[in-house]
């Protein structure tokens, strides 16, 4: 499966870049695991910052941030099949499952109720 990994990004952070960097590392923690059980992992800032930064967006929150941040992990929702989501406040996080949910896409919460994948 391709799973998509949300939980905070930005919220919680009053836009600290330290601690929206913590919160990267954070998602990233769990890559590396679900890879491990036998899927792909994806976080939609892989995707999104490095457009953000060549779009122009001088802060998080500005209009070129907010036009291309979220329909990101919108537009992967369309491709994966299913969501982790991590523990924390988190807008977009919520909105990834509540959109995920729509789609009838699996939504875990724990790393361990991810199946492995059998080969």
């Amino acid at each position: 499966m391709l799973i998509l990994i949300a939980g905070p990004y930005r919220g919680g952070t009053n836009d600290d870049p330290q601690l929206m960097e913590q919160n990267l590392r954070h998602l990233e923690s769990v890559a590396l695991p679900i890879f491990r059980l036998g899927h792909v992992p994806m976080i939609g800032e892989w995707v999104a910052l490095p457009l953000v930064h060549l779009a122009g967006s001088i802060r998080p929150g500005d209009d070129i941030w907010n036009e291309i941040q979220y329909p990101v992990a919108h537009r992967l929702l369309e491709k994966c099949d299913a969501v982790l989501r991590l523990e924390g406040a988190s807008t977009g996080a919520d909105n990834d499952v509540r959109i995920a949910k729509e789609r009838g896409l699996p939504v875990y919460y724990k790393i361990e109720d991810i199946p492995k994948l059998v080969l």
